[in-house]
């Protein structure tokens, strides 16, 4: 048995390849709520007045969900707690939370990490899989999935924010230890929209598994369909 966890930027495809490998594994799907997310519209009609709030938001939603798929160990996150601190001080640093509101999430988030490793279930995921694109397919993504308070156009400040964002990102799985970490290229492999790319892509994590012991067998794929749903040991 598995736990995955997915990174990347906006619009990298991550709730994308959740989906995927939850067809392809027979594991099961934990999405970040953003549909249904209140806060989020406010943080993009007024990032400063809402950035707090908004990370606080995803934080004690990022941490309910955690403890669940470790709980269960069979799953996929599309997005987990080990990236939100990058989150958080992207906008601190742009001046959208004072020192007392970077104190208190910082000590929080700290908190929150010491209860998962004093925890009974399982204390970390066992692959983390960071979903890499260059900032033009970051755009490009966010503009083709067009919800409108994610557009440049909606605000000409989010250009600079997504593409800071973006560079963070590889800073920070480079530097990530938590547990084994894969890396996707995703704007070699589009597999959102070509099913060969998508093919290769699981495979690469399929391979990953197996080098970790998370499969029955070492894979030996010719396609995506070689091993039969629900081999995760």
């Amino acid at each position: 048995m598995a736990v995955i966890v997915l990174a990347g930027t906006i619009g990298a495809g991550k709730s994308s390849l959740t989906e995927m490998l939850v067809k392809e594994l027979g594991t099961t799907a934990f999405y970040e709520s953003v549909e249904d997310n209140e806060v989020l519209p406010l943080f993009y009609s007024d990032p400063k007045k809402y950035a707090f709030l908004l990370q606080i938001y995803f934080l004690n939603r990022r941490f309910a969900t955690i403890k669940k798929a470790l709980a269960h160990q069979n799953n996929v996150l599309d997005r987990s707690i080990y990236e939100d601190s990058l989150l958080f001080h992207l906008n601190a640093d742009l001046g959208r939370a004072s020192e007392i509101e970077v104190g208190v999430y910082d000590e929080l988030l700290d908190n929150m990490l010491e209860e998962l490793e004093y925890s009974s279930f399982k204390k970390r995921p066992d692959l983390m899989i960071h979903i890499k694109v260059s900032f033009e397919t970051m755009l490009a993504r966010i503009k083709k999935r067009n919800r409108s308070y994610e557009q440049i156009e909606f605000d000409p400040t989010l250009y600079d924010y997504y593409k800071e964002l973006n560079r963070r990102y590889e800073i920070w799985f480079d530097e990530f230890d938590v547990c084994p970490k894969l890396e996707i290229d995703g704007d070699r492999y589009d597999f959102i929209d070509d099913d060969e790319a998508a093919e290769e892509v699981l495979n690469q994590i399929k391979t990953k598994l197996a080098e970790l012991g998370k499969l029955e067998e070492e894979p030996n794929y010719q396609t995506t369909n070689d091993v039969a749903k629900g081999i995760l040991n």
